[in-house]
């Protein structure tokens, strides 16, 4: 049987999705944006990168194994908080010369709205946002028999009345709805979309929403402007009192006929409680003649206008924010191709614990000593993404990539893309480094020599005596180093394949530096 999936459903699970960042009763949900995928054109690891990477990255894919893949990339997180996600709708910008399509109630995909043929209100042009970042509901574009599409429009608009504001000059009426506050303007608008309010009905926002009454008319359009009307008066009068008919109660109008035609309409008491309205004016005990007019009474969403901004505006996107900049637990030197979200990951060595820390990292550490006397970390360079290998036993050899190097502190940190386990240098295995044994490293598909740089350029072995420890004095200042060491291994923050990634991105690589911060919006369509 036909059925659909309603926008309002949309709307509620972007409701869901948002308040379930605080928590929904006595569930707790901790999210977190991720950074992952370095060197992505690498493409000699089974399932890892493609060579056109950069120029072409490819669609992200959606099942379990490529689930585990996912984690393999991860680099680095950050927790998402209630103050890092909002409710946006497209962003729509008031043009001079634009005729905007007006809040309609009948838009369906059998009534097109007249300026986009949206078959929804919400794909329709029926809002916009002022150059004060001021969004304004379209109650009426002029519409009329002359244009019967609406006009374009000329007058910004402007102020924040609770009630529509006309302008005579273009026939548009248009309603304040909400100003963007600026650390919205920072955080949730773009080129693309704006943030609605968070809390709609708070100090901000109370005077339009306790403006709103059910079922209240703000606008009639006249689709015909019939012909030999007149009244006493003759046939040019002012007609008040004209009864707005339907399931509600008290509604009035004024109509405004020139030369027996009907020029304009006003309404003068919007009444309550209409979900159908209409007018029949050529019933009208003032008049004397006259036939054939035509006026659309426009019925208000549920409850009035500006009762609920999320169902009139059409929420049912939300944005995730993220500043990344200056902090241990991230990368700095390499590049990121991936951008993901990731719901509830548990801490390291633990599936039931959820991570509850600002950031975190998904990469094992080993903090390097030079293995000969006299030397120092500062000496040799490990460049990132090559590969690192270190003997761990009889046979058994650990292989993994230098996701970032800090010369000055001798911490490396290293990636294991779970495709390593089909390299016959690793022994068909995938194996944690540990131990004292040296951390060599060589070009991925070089001719096998050391690719070390630096000074001394000289393999090191990790440092055993570095135990329980999370930060290293060099000059007489404490470094943060954002992982913990013992015998100088340091474990992710959280525990490989845990957690739920519910969002991925892939895009060309961007490499960061110490002074580079990364803003990410992700907007997710529900």
């Amino acid at each position: 049987m036909p059925a659909i999936i309603t926008d309002q459903f949309r709307i509620l699970n972007a409701e869901t999705f948002t308040k379930s960042l605080t928590g929904i009763g006595t569930t707790t949900n901790n999210y977190y944006t991720f950074l992952a995928h370095p060197n992505p054109s690498f493409d000699a690891v089974e399932n890892y990168g493609v060579s056109n990477w950069s120029s072409n990255p490819p669609e992200p894919k959606d099942s379990f194994q490529q689930e585990n893949l996912y984690f393999d990339s991860m680099l680095f997180l950050k927790k998402v908080t209630s103050q890092d996600v909002a409710r946006v709708i497209p962003r729509i910008n008031w043009t001079s010369g634009v005729v905007y399509d007006m809040y309609r109630n009948n838009y369906d995909i059998n009534n097109g709205a007249p300026q986009t043929n949206s078959k929804t209100l919400y794909d329709s042009r029926f809002y916009a946002m002022n150059s004060e970042f001021k969004v304004y509901l379209c109650i009426n574009n002029g519409a009329n028999p002359d244009f019967p599409n609406g006009q374009k429009s000329v007058n910004e608009p402007t102020g924040e009345d609770v009630n529509p504001r006309e302008y005579a000059s273009d026939g548009y009426s248009w309603k304040y709805m909400y100003s963007i506050k600026p650390s919205e303007i920072i955080k949730f608008t773009t080129e693309q979309f704006i943030p609605v309010p968070s809390n709609w009905g708070d100090p901000d926002t109370e005077d339009v929403k306790n403006n709103a009454t059910e079922g209240h008319i703000e606008t009639i359009v006249i689709t015909n402007r019939g012909s030999g009307y007149s009244t006493s008066n003759g046939d040019s009068d002012s007609i008040t009192g004209v009864k707005i008919l339907g399931d509600g109660t008290g509604g009035t109008a004024t109509v405004n006929i020139q030369s027996g035609e009907i020029e304009s309409i006003q309404v003068s008491n919007g009444g309550s409680k209409y979900t159908r309205a209409f007018i029949n004016f050529d019933s009208e005990s003032s008049l004397l003649s006259g036939s054939g007019g035509k006026l659309e009474v426009v019925i208000p969403p549920k409850n009035g206008h500006g009762n609920d901004i999320y169902r009139e505006m059409g929420a049912y996107r939300v944005m995730v924010y993220s500043k990344y900049d200056a902090d241990a637990d991230y990368v700095i030197g390499n590049n990121f191709s991936r951008v993901g979200i990731i719901k509830n990951p548990t801490v390291f060595g633990d599936k039931v614990q959820l991570v509850n820390t600002s950031t975190a990292t998904s990469l094992n550490a080993i903090k390097l000593k030079p293995a000969t006397a006299g030397l120092n970390t500062s000496g040799t360079i490990y460049p990132v993404n090559d590969q690192i290998s270190q003997n761990v036993g009889a046979g058994v050899t650990a292989v993994g990539y230098v996701a970032s190097y800090d010369s000055n502190t001798g911490v490396l940190r290293y990636y294991q893309p779970v495709g390593l386990s089909t390299f016959s240098i690793s022994g068909f295995d995938l194996v944690k480094f540990s131990g004292i044994g040296t951390v060599n490293c060589i070009s991925p598909g070089g001719d096998g020599s050391s690719s070390l740089g630096g000074v001394d350029a000289t393999a090191m072995i990790p440092d055993a005596l570095f135990d329980n420890t999370n930060t290293i004095t060099i000059g007489g200042k404490s470094i943060a180093l954002g992982q913990t060491f013992n015998s100088g291994f340091a474990n992710p923050d959280i525990e490989k394949y845990s957690g739920e990634i519910i969002y991925v991105d892939n895009r060309p690589p961007i490499t960061r530096s110490e002074s580079q911060k990364e803003e990410v919006k992700i907007v997710v369509e529900f």
